[in-house]
């Protein structure tokens, strides 16, 4: 919106020029999703709890019985920081833009009619597993049926570290992206499940986003890189700005001892989110590194349910997601956070290094 309205006035006033300039909107997408969830924080935090929308906690597992009724559906402060601030600072002429909307806002509103039947309806349970899978992956086929359709999207698969091998998988990607999307979605969702731990890894996840988004944008810097150029991506890196500022604003309140939660109407999103702009710029295998700890998350609990059903009760873990397990060893709470979220930042250093290392 600020694009639109004051970028026009760079030939009356030359200060305008700076709206040109993606890293320029980039930077301030971030201060604003953060300012936006520091100053409105509080009073959301008030409001839900007025609501008395709290989490429940299960009584199998870690003992977390004291965060019990701890607001929840703090999702809501995060997308809506995203969405206001994605609005000022995008060109909203850009395809891109549009399709992260559609997927962010689709997921958004799973996410948030399974929290208010959990929540607000005070049902034991929200949407049916089914009926969440089934419209997450509507959303994700949709985003990314756009995306294949649209002139000049290449359907080729960029494979990190080989260069030379880039198999096209035609309108089959259409099927990979929705794996994407919608794994990314509920691997995310499968993280959050200590103080700050989803929140933190996901800020990471969206800086390392923001580097590839630019790349892919920058005809000169992908060409010497030799990644795939996408006209237009470019426009993702202050998608992913407003990302990781709202990220940093909700942590701020998300920190142990957590004052609120993020619910599914925030995990889920952010996810699919993350998923999205991995497809749009051509990155969508680099995710498994960049996103490694969502990743490793995710499989703590494919392999624990796997062995128990083949073995009849054995347990490979004390309890998944791993992060449980670490707790049953009696690690604190915050030194698995921070040692995970150092884990993300490896992690994303290292999936960067993939550009130069092709």
């Amino acid at each position: 919106m600020l694009y639109h309205l004051l970028y026009p006035l760079t030939e009356h006033f030359s200060a305008f020029n700076v709206f040109r300039y993606i890293t320029f909107r980039a930077i301030y997408a971030v201060i604003t999703a953060l300012m936006l969830c520091l100053f409105l924080g509080p009073w959301f935090i008030r409001r839900i709890r007025a609501l008395q929308v709290g989490q429940y906690i299960r009584k199998v597992g870690p003992a977390h019985q004291s965060k019990a009724g701890t607001p929840t559906m703090g999702g809501i402060l995060i997308i809506g920081s995203v969405a206001a601030a994605a609005l000022l600072w995008e060109d909203l002429t850009n395809f891109y833009v549009w399709v992260m909307f559609l997927s962010t806002g689709g997921f958004f509103l799973v996410g948030f009619v399974d929290d208010w039947l959990m929540q607000v309806k005070k049902r034991n349970k929200g949407l049916s597993a089914r009926s969440k899978f089934f419209w997450q992956v509507v959303v994700a086929a949709a985003a990314c049926t756009l995306l294949y359709l649209h002139p000049g999207f290449d359907t080729r698969l960029t494979i990190p570290f080989l260069k030379g091998v880039s198999p096209d998988l035609g309108w089959g990607y259409i099927v990979f992206g929705v794996l994407v999307i919608v794994g990314t979605s509920n691997a995310v969702n499968l993280t959050d499940g200590l103080d700050g731990l989803a929140i933190g890894a996901m800020a990471v996840a969206s800086v390392t986003y923001m580097v590839f988004a630019y790349v892919a944008g920058h005809s000169q810097i992908s060409h010497y890189l030799q990644v795939n150029y996408v006209a237009g991506a470019g426009e993702l890196s202050i998608f992913c700005g407003a990302l990781v500022g709202a990220s940093l604003g909700f942590l701020w309140f998300n920190a142990n001892p957590a004052s609120i939660f993020m619910g599914d109407v925030g995990s889920l999103p952010l996810g699919a989110a993350l998923g999205t702009v991995a497809v749009a710029t051509k990155q969508e295998l680099a995710l498994l590194i960049v996103g490694g700890l969502f990743v490793v998350e995710t499989l703590s609990v494919i392999i624990q349910v796997a062995v128990f059903k083949i073995t009849g009760g054995k347990r490979v873990l004390k309890m998944a997601p791993l992060h449980h397990h670490f707790e049953k060893l009696d690690w604190a709470e915050q030194k698995i956070t921070v040692r995970f979220w150092i884990i993300a930042i490896i992690l994303a250093l290292f999936s960067v290094s993939t550009l130069k290392l092709r």
